[in-house]
């Protein structure tokens, strides 16, 4: 089993045959992993619904010079709220450290500097986040649902969210395909 303390900073990845429908093919980037449970923005599935100028235009703030790029689907839990996984070039007021992604910010503030341009050079955007209580995820670890890859950050601003669970087992040396959706016990 991996300890608690090496989860944050990687890609959890949901294996083939995922027992929850809301984490078929997931991604999910682990920003806290600790005693307490764990925090994770899913990173491999982006909204129909939404546009980045859609959410800022809710906001009342001019999208400027931000790109309307995809929303990620950040996971089933408060999905109202809004996430910014970002490159550690920027940080403000409740920003938090994400080794080796960056950083995490929840506020307004990080939505206007981006607008204006003088954001992050590399951001993703994400309403909701996948949450574990205390233990959980240690013990959905023992069981056939979830592999901790490698954070790259490469992975999460250079690839579209519809390609990285695919290119996340690709740099880990696996092919998914060969992948098998149930596991046995001897």
């Amino acid at each position: 089993m991996i300890e608690p303390q090496f989860l944050s900073g990687r890609l959890l990845l949901a294996m083939p045959g995922m027992f929850d429908p809301n984490f078929d093919h997931a991604v999910i980037a682990i920003c806290v992993h600790d005693e307490e449970g764990a925090l994770g923005i899913g990173v491999g599935h982006v909204r129909s619904d939404m546009r980045f100028h859609d959410l800022l235009q809710d906001l009342d703030i001019d999208p400027g010079e931000a790109p309307d790029c995809p929303v990620h689907y950040g996971g089933p839990v408060e999905t109202a709220r809004g996430f910014v996984l970002h490159s550690d070039d920027w940080g403000g007021e409740g920003t938090m450290g994400v080794t080796p992604f960056g950083g995490l910010s929840a506020s307004v503030d990080i939505l206007r500097a981006i607008a204006e341009g003088r954001g992050p050079t590399h951001w993703l955007i994400a309403l909701g986040y996948a949450g574990w209580g205390a233990g959980q995820l240690d013990a959905e670890m023992r069981k056939h649902g979830w592999y901790a890859a490698t954070g790259r950050p490469e992975l999460l601003y250079d690839i579209p969210a519809s390609d990285r669970w695919a290119a996340t087992w690709k740099a880990e040396g696996i092919d998914p395909t060969l992948l098998a959706a149930e596991t046995g016990n001897a």
